[in-house]
C-alpha cells in the first residue's frame, strides 16, 4: 500500500532523528542511513577523535574528503552573505567563554583573548587548489551548526534517488520535505516549539512545508537571571568575539535546502532584531520566523517574507 508510511527514529549526532517516508517497496532503509551518519560522523564530528575535522584541529597534515570541503565552500559563503555572522571558526572563543554569561568565575583575560581573536575569522580558512586545508595554527574548526543541515539534504537526495518522493526528514529539528503526507493526503505540518523556560515541549506555532527545508536555532533552553531578575540569554557573537545579551529566542528558516536554512538560522540568531529587519528586507528569498521577548517580558513573534503561519 503506497499511503502506509514507514518511520525510521535513532540517535544521532547528539539529538534524535524522524524519517518519515511513503515507499510502494515498503523498503527499511536503517543500514544504509547509518552508513550515511558514519560517514558524515567521520568527516565533521568534533566529538569523535579520530574524525577528519578533529584531526585537522590536531594540526595533523590531511587532506579533507567531499563531504568536508562542501561544507567549507558553503560556510565560507553564507560567512560572507552574513558579513561574518555565521563563523565556523569562533570554537576557541565559545571554549574561552565557557559559553555562559559575562561575569563567567573568571577574570577577562584581554591578552588571552587577542590571542584567541587571532586564530578566529573564517577569512583566514582555505582549502587550496591540491586541497589542503590553510588554517593559522591551533585554530578550532566546527561545523555543528551546518552538519545537521547537510545531513538532512544527503538523506533526501538518496530517498529522491530511491524513488521516495514523499518524505519528512528530521534531525534534531531541522527538517526538509518533500510532496505530501499520504496518510493524511495533505502538505507536512510542522510545530515550531514554544520558546519556554520550563523543559515541557509545547508547540507555539505550526507552518505548512512544500518541497523545502526549514531550521530553527533556540536558546530558550539555556538561559541566565541578571541582576534584576529577568531572564536573557547569550549567544556568541563572531565579530564581537564576545558573549551578547539576545532577547530573540527563538529563529526559523525557510530555504530551498536545510544546510543554507541550518547556517542562516544560526547567523541570524547573533543579530538584533533591527538587524534582522534589514537583512531579511535586502533578501527577500529567505523566509524567517522569530520569537523573541518584547521591552515588557512578553513573548512575541515576528514573520518575514511570507514565512506563513498556521
Amino acid at each position: 500500500n503506497t499511503n502506509t508510511k514507514i518511520t525510521l527514529k535513532g540517535i544521532e549526532f547528539g539529538t534524535t532523528y524522524s524519517i518519515q517516508y511513503f515507499d510502494n517497496e515498503q523498503l527499511d532503509y536503517t543500514n544504509q542511513l547509518d552508513s550515511l551518519f558514519a560517514v558524515v560522523n567521520n568527516s565533521m564530528s568534533t566529538y569523535i577523535d579520530t574524525s577528519i575535522i578533529s584531526r585537522i584541529n590536531n594540526n595533523e597534515g590531511i587532506s579533507p574528503d567531499e563531504h568536508f570541503i562542501t561544507v567549507f565552500n558553503i560556510s565560507k559563503e553564507i560567512f560572507n552573505y552574513t558579513n561574518g555572522k555565521f563563523d565556523p571558526s569562533v570554537g576557541p572563543l565559545v571554549n574561552y567563554w565557557g559559553f555562559g554569561p559575562i561575569n563567567v568565575n573568571k577574570p577577562i583575560d584581554l591578552l588571552e583573548l587577542d590571542s584567541l581573536n587571532m586564530l578566529v575569522g573564517f577569512e583566514k580558512f582555505k582549502i587550496d587548489s591540491l586541497n589542503n586545508i590553510i588554517r593559522p595554527y591551533n585554530s578550532f574548526l566546527d561545523f555543528n551548526a551546518i552538519a545537521k543541515g547537510y545531513t538532512v539534504d544527503l538523506v533526501s537526495k538518496f530517498l529522491e534517488k530511491n524513488n521516495v518522493n514523499n518524505y519528512l526528514v528530521d534531525i534534531g529539528g531541522e527538517i526538509r520535505v518533500n510532496g505530501i503526507n499520504l496518510s493524511k493526503n495533505s502538505p507536512w505540518v510542522i510545530g515550531i516549539d514554544s520558546p519556554n523556560y520550563e523543559l515541557s515541549q509545547e508547540i507555539y506555532a505550526t507552518t505548512e512545508l512544500r518541497n523545502t527545508a526549514m531550521a530553527t536555532s533556540g536558546v530558550y533552553r539555556k538561559y541566565k537571571f541578571d541582576s534584576n531578575g529577568r531572564r536573557y540569554s547569550h549567544i556568541l557573537d563572531p565579530k564581537k568575539g564576545m558573549p551578547n545579551k539576545t532577547n530573540i529566542l527563538s529563529v526559523s528558516v525557510i530555504s530551498n535546502t536545510c544546510v543554507v536554512a541550518d547556517a542562516l538560522a544560526t547567523a541570524l540568531h547573533v543579530m538584533s532584531i533591527k538587524e534582522i529587519d534589514l537583512f531579511l528586507e535586502e533578501n527577500k528569498d529567505i523566509l524567517a520566523y522569530i520569537i523573541y521577548e518584547d521591552e515588557n517580558g512578553r513573548i512575541a513573534d515576528k514573520s518575514y517574507n511570507n514565512f506563513i503561519i498556521r
